[in-house]
């Protein structure tokens, strides 16, 4: 599987692409909106985890851009998580909210999985 993270958060990116890597995935990453939405064109990952609020361009900002047109699964995760629920991300056009911080990145990386394989 391939994946994009874009976050602005390094400790993130980082945490999260060695999570991935470890289960046999290709991981990109990019730290902002902007090269997020470069990288999402050029790549066309199976799954895009998007930060919500990032410099550049935000996650839902970025949704509006590049999805239409794009296969690729897009997670959101945030640490507001009470502004977004499973209803107000599909409006946005993700498929899935994960809240921060992680309690355990083995279970992002499952619920990143689960959710490919519907």
């Amino acid at each position: 599987m391939t994946i994009l993270i874009v976050d602005d958060e390094p400790l993130i990116r980082l945490s999260l692409s060695r999570a991935f890597k470890n289960q046999g995935d290709v991981v990109h990453v990019a730290e902002d909106g902007l090269e997020g939405e470069a990288q999402w064109v050029a790549l066309q990952p199976d799954v895009v985890i998007l930060d919500v609020l990032m410099p550049g361009l935000t996650g839902p900002q970025l949704i509006e851009k590049v999805k239409h047109g794009s296969r690729s699964k897009v997670v959101l995760i945030s640490g507001y998580s009470g502004d977004y629920d499973v209803d107000s991300v599909k409006k946005l056009g993700a498929d899935l909210f994960i809240a921060k911080p992680f309690a355990d990145i083995f279970e992002v990386v499952k619920r990143v999985k689960d959710l490919v394989q519907k």
